[in-house]
């Protein structure tokens, strides 16, 4: 088995979020000693109808198993927010527990005004795989053409029926289970366009037209994909010159194969050269360097730059220790640094940005003001 680098605490109650499939239930499976680890399924429908009805019902299990079990696990907390009162309880009390709470939606928890422990757990994330963790496996096209969900990366026989089917549960339990989207059909169709615009300045109403929804429900829209962990905002750049710089954020899905799935472009092949290519290339290292900065408990903040004139770059990173670095990020071998136009505007606004462009070139290059990188190698440079 593939060992993943998240650090999870084994002497601390924790959540521990993430969309289905990325691998939190075995990561757990693996971290904690199953002799002293008791997993409390809410996928299991029996037990999740039952705690449902009866949260306390927790707290007379708990009692039944003794002292034995050290570390309890409730998978898919956010099926039953009321649980976290009884957690609450154990912890205060002292019983020399510890609470891991895992779920694929943090949605239900915000609305419903859950208690989230008030400092008592610490809060983590799990993601796709990252290059670090595949290691002698990763392979750079495969992970663009059908990103690296475990299930889907490891399965080469059945990698785009998994991620095809993938979306259609998202959208049957995830989207249902969650009871905010009246129409669905509408739904769908926004699913198909937000899938399409992957990267691109969100411009809610013109979507809002195609979908026949009002500019608030396609707002709405994207704040479900962002509860439930399918995909982020990328805000833009707002230092100096704010009145210069556009205000609508960039969404991208969490997941480079499952965009493709959610878009229909999965039985598309992805050529080197192609704008496809460099515009998953694009997704695919803003993922793999944000997954990696929070896993390294990296406090970075992200976003991009444009101006009203054009000029643009594709991830602008801040340091918790005050550096900045603009990036621009090209799917090529040989970058012509006399086109990268929107470094140099950056650097007007940020004087003191480091510029650099993440390629497929075999070693760094470039001039006194932008350094071309190698992805990798840029991605170490960063992290520090």
């Amino acid at each position: 088995m593939l060992q993943r680098i998240i650090d999870l605490p084994k002497k601390k109650s924790f959540f521990l979020f993430g969309p289905r499939q990325v691998g939190k239930s075995s990561i757990l499976k693996n971290h904690f000693s199953p002799s002293s680890t008791y997993f409390f399924d809410l996928l299991d429908s029996d037990l999740y109808f039952q705690l449902l009805a009866r949260p306390s019902l927790l707290n007379e299990e708990l009692d039944k198993l003794g002292k034995k079990f050290t570390h309890i696990v409730i998978d898919e907390i956010q099926r039953v927010p009321d649980l976290l009162n009884e957690v609450h309880r154990n912890i205060e009390e002292k019983r020399n527990r510890f609470f891991i709470l895992s779920g694929s939606s943090a949605r239900k928890l915000k609305r419903s005004g859950a208690n989230m422990l008030g400092g008592r757990a610490l809060t983590y994330e799990l993601f796709p795989f990252t290059h670090t963790e595949l290691k002698e496996k990763f392979s750079l096209n495969k992970a663009l053409e059908l990103g690296t969900l475990p299930s889907v990366y490891l399965d080469d026989e059945y990698a785009k029926e998994t991620l095809k089917s993938y979306v259609r549960t998202y959208l049957e339990q995830e989207i249902k289970a969650e009871a905010q989207v009246r129409n669905l059909r509408a739904f769908v169709k926004f699913l198909d366009l937000a899938g399409s615009e992957n990267g691109q300045l969100t411009n809610y109403s013109n979507i809002a037209n195609d979908t026949q929804c009002d500019y608030k429900t396609v707002q709405e829209y994207y704040q479900i994909l962002e509860d439930t962990l399918i995909g982020f905002n990328l805000p833009p750049y707002s230092g100096s010159f704010r009145k210069q710089i556009r205000k609508h954020p960039k969404f991208y899905f969490f997941d480079t194969g499952v965009q493709r799935a959610i878009s229909k472009r999965l039985d598309l092949k992805l050529i080197p050269g192609t704008k496809d290519y460099g515009n998953c290339f694009e997704h695919f290292f803003i993922l793999e360097i944000m997954r990696l900065a929070s896993y390294t408990k990296k406090d970075f903040s992200f976003s991009f730059y444009r101006t009203k004139s054009g000029a643009e770059v594709d991830l602008i990173v801040e340091r918790y220790d005050g550096k900045c670095f603009a990036i621009e990020i090209k799917a090529t071998a040989n970058v012509d640094i006399r086109k990268l136009t929107g470094l140099v505007s950056f650097k007007e606004v940020r004087e003191d940005a480091h510029l650099f462009c993440a390629s497929l070139c075999k070693r760094k290059y470039g001039n006194e003001e932008i350094t071309i990188f190698p992805w990798k190698e840029l991605i170490e440079e960063i992290l520090g």
